[in-house]
C-alpha cells in the first residue's frame, strides 16, 4: 500500500480540481439568483476559470522545472486552497470570480502540470499505466460527485459549503506531503521567458475573450458591443489580435532556441505526431464535455424547473458510466490500441448526443434522458483514460512537466472554449429563433412585435418563461399577446438547445479527422504505458532526441547479415 501512497495523495489534488468545476456547473441557477445577474454573467466565470488555466499552465510546468515539481504542487495547492476560501466568502459576483477564477485558476494551473509529471516520476512500466488509469478515474469521480453534492447542498444548505470543504481537503493534502518525492533534478535548471508568458497568455486569452463576448458583442453584425471597427462588432478583430499574438509567441520561441537561451515551451515538441494528436483530441474532448455540461444544466433548471440536486440526480448516469469506463479503459486500451479505443469513444459521443437531441422538449422522458446520459459518460470515459496517458508516452523525464503543461493547457483551452463557444451559438439560436416566432406569430400586434426588437436589440439572455411574462407585463401587453410571447420564448428555448447540442455533435465528428496519429496496438505503449527507455516506433517523436529517445528512427534490417543487430527484449 505504501507504494500507492503518492497516488492517493496527487490523486486528491485530482478529484478536487475536477469537482469544483461540475459543483459550479449544477449550481448556474443558484448562483444567477443569489448574485442578482443572468446567466452569461456566470458563464463568463465559469470561461474564465478555464482560461486562467489554459494560460498559464505551460508556465507552471516551467516553474515546475524551474523551482522543483513537489515544492510547485505544494505551492499551487496553497494558492488554490486561498481562492477556494474567497469563494466560499464571496460577497459579490466580482469576489466570485476573483477567488475562483483566477486565484482557484492559478493554483491549479500549478498544481496541474506538477502532478502530471510526479505521478509519471514515481511509477514505472505497468504501474505507471495503472497509476494514470486511476488519475482518470478519479477525474470521473469527480464528475460524479461533484453534480450529486454539489446540487444536494446548493439545494438544501449552500454551495458555499462545497468551497469551504475544499479548504479542509487541501489542508490534509498538505499534512501528507511527505509521501510525495522527488528525484533530484540532472543538470541546470532552465530559466523562465518572462515574454513568452506574457505572449502566450494575452494570446490565449485575447481568442478566448473575443468567442465569450460574441454572446453580446455579435459575430460580425454588432449586438451591444462597447465599441465597433468600422462598423463592425469588435469579436473577430479580438480573436484575430489573439491569433497573432499567438503568432508573435512562436516567432519568439524560434528566436530563444537558435540564439541558444531557454523558450518557454520547445517548439520541436509539436513535431512529435502522437503530441500533436493527443493534444487536439484532449482540446476536442473538453470542448464537447464542458459544452453539454453547460447546456443541459440549463435545460434541466430554466426549462424544466428542476432545482440542483434534481439536475444533480439526473447527471448522475454520466457520472457513473464515466467512472466506471475511465477506471477500466487503460486495459482495452493495452489489448485494443488507444486509437480504436478513442474512435469507438467518438462513435458513443455521436449516438449519444442523437439520443439527447431526441430528448429535448417541453415535457422531459427521463428514460431517455437517463439511457442518453448513460451512453455520454461511457464515450467521455473511454476518452479519459487514453489521452492523458497517450500524450505523456511522448515525453521524456526531463520533459514531463513541460508536456504535462501543454496537455492541461489542450485541457482547459478545451474547457474555455466548449463554455464560450456552445454559450454562444445557443444565445445566438435563442436569439434568432425568437426573433422569428415573434415576426410570424399571428396573435402579436405590430406595438408587441416592436418592443420585443427593441429588447433584443439589448441583448438577449436565456432565462425562464416566468421571468419572459413578467417582462411582457410590464410592458403593458394584453393578456392575450402575453401568453403569445411566452409561448414563442418558450419555442425559442428549445431551438437554442437543439442548435447547441448539434454543435457539439458537429465538433463530436470533425474530431475524427485528428485521431489519426494515435498509437494502434502494439505500434506505441499501450494506453501510455511508457517503458524506460520507450522503445522505437512508427510513432516516435521527430523533434530533437531526448536521453530517453532513440537518435535515430527504426529501418528496415540492413542487407548485409554481418551487420545486423541482435535484437532486444521487449519491454514492457
Amino acid at each position: 500500500m505504501r507504494r500507492w501512497s503518492a497516488l492517493i495523495v496527487l490523486g486528491t489534488a485530482q478529484f478536487l480540481m475536477v469537482l469544483d468545476t461540475a459543483v459550479m456547473n449544477v449550481s448556474i441557477s443558484q448562483l444567477v439568483e443569489d448574485f442578482d445577474t443572468e446567466v452569461t454573467a456566470i458563464q463568463a466565470v465559469i470561461t474564465l476559470y478555464a482560461l486562467v488555466m489554459a494560460a498559464f499552465m505551460i508556465v507552471g510546468g516551467r516553474i515546475g522545472d524551474i523551482l522543483g515539481r513537489r515544492r510547485v504542487f505544494l505551492i499551487g495547492m496553497i494558492v488554490y486552497g486561498t481562492g477556494s476560501a474567497l469563494t466560499a466568502v464571496s460577497p459579490t459576483l466580482w469576489v466570485l470570480a476573483l477567488g475562483w477564477s483566477v486565484i482557484e485558476g492559478l493554483g491549479a494551473a500549478l498544481v496541474l502540470p506538477s502532478m502530471a509529471a510526479l505521478v509519471a516520476e514515481s511509477y514505472r512500466g505497468r504501474d505507471r499505466s495503472v497509476a494514470y488509469g486511476v488519475i482518470g478515474g478519479l477525474a470521473g469521480a469527480g464528475i460524479a460527485v461533484g453534480p450529486l453534492l454539489g446540487g444536494w447542498v446548493t439545494t438544501y444548505l449552500t454551495w458555499r459549503l462545497v468551497f469551504a470543504g475544499e479548504v479542509v481537503v487541501v489542508l490534509a493534502v498538505l499534512l501528507f506531503r511527505r509521501a510525495i518525492t522527488e528525484l533530484p533534478a540532472a543538470g541546470r535548471r532552465p530559466g523562465l521567458d518572462v515574454v513568452g508568458a506574457v505572449l502566450s497568455a494575452a494570446g490565449l486569452g485575447l481568442g478566448v475573450l473575443g468567442v465569450l463576448q460574441s454572446t453580446s458583442w455579435g459575430w460580425v453584425e454588432p449586438r451591444d458591443p462597447p465599441f465597433t471597427v468600422f462598423g463592425f462588432a469588435p469579436t473577430l478583430f479580438v480573436v484575430a489580435a489573439g491569433v497573432g499574438l499567438l503568432y508573435a509567441f512562436q516567432a519568439w520561441e524560434r528566436r530563444r532556441e537558435e540564439r541558444g537561451q531557454d523558450p518557454l515551451v520547445h517548439l520541436a515538441l509539436f513535431r512529435r505526431p502522437v503530441l500533436r494528436s493527443g493534444l487536439m483530441t484532449l482540446v476536442s474532448q473538453n470542448l464537447i464535455l464542458l459544452g453539454l455540461f453547460f447546456t443541459i444544466p440549463l435545460y434541466l433548471q430554466v426549462v424544466q424547473g428542476f432545482d440542483a440536486f434534481q439536475t444533480g440526480l439526473r447527471l448522475l448516469p454520466v457520472s457513473v458510466t464515466m467512472l466506471v469506463a475511465s477506471l477500466g479503459g487503460a486495459r482495452l486500451g493495452r489489448r485494443a490500441g488507444p486509437r480504436r479505443v478513442v474512435r469507438v469513444a467518438l462513435v458513443m459521443l455521436v449516438a449519444s448526443i442523437a439520443w439527447l437531441l431526441g430528448t429535448i422538449d417541453p415535457v422531459i422522458d427521463d428514460s431517455q434522458f437517463f439511457g442518453a446520459m448513460a451512453l455520454l459518460g461511457l464515450g467521455m470515459g473511454l476518452l479519459a483514460s487514453q489521452l492523458g496517458n497517450v500524450v505523456q508516452s511522448t515525453a521524456g523525464e526531463q520533459e514531463r512537466s513541460e508536456v504535462g503543461g501543454l496537455q492541461f493547457t489542450a485541457q482547459n483551452l478545451g474547457s474555455a472554449l466548449g463554455t464560450a463557444l456552445i454559450g454562444s451559438i445557443l444565445i445566438g439560436a435563442l436569439a434568432h429563433a425568437f426573433t422569428t416566432q415573434v415576426e410570424q406569430n399571428p396573435r402579436l400586434s405590430e406595438e408587441a412585435r416592436r418592443q420585443t426588437s427593441v429588447a433584443l436589440e439589448s441583448g438577449v439572455s436565456f432565462v425562464s418563461t416566468d421571468h419572459v411574462r413578467s417582462a411582457a407585463e410590464e410592458a403593458g401587453l394584453p393578456p392575450d399577446e402575453v401568453d403569445a410571447v411566452t409561448e414563442s420564448y418558450a419555442s425559442a428555448q428549445l431551438d437554442g438547445l437543439k442548435a447547441a447540442v448539434l454543435a457539439t455533435g458537429g465538433i463530436t465528428l470533425a474530431s475524427f479527422l485528428v485521431t489519426r496519429r494515435l498509437p494502434t496496438a502494439g505500434s506505441a505503449p499501450a494506453a501510455g504505458a511508457v517503458a524506460d527507455p520507450p522503445p522505437p516506433s512508427p510513432a516516435s517523436p521527430s523533434g530533437p532526441p531526448s536521453p530517453q529517445q532513440p537518435t535515430t528512427p527504426p529501418a528496415a534490417p540492413p542487407a548485409a547479415p554481418k551487420r545486423r543487430r541482435p535484437r532486444q527484449p521487449r519491454r514492457s
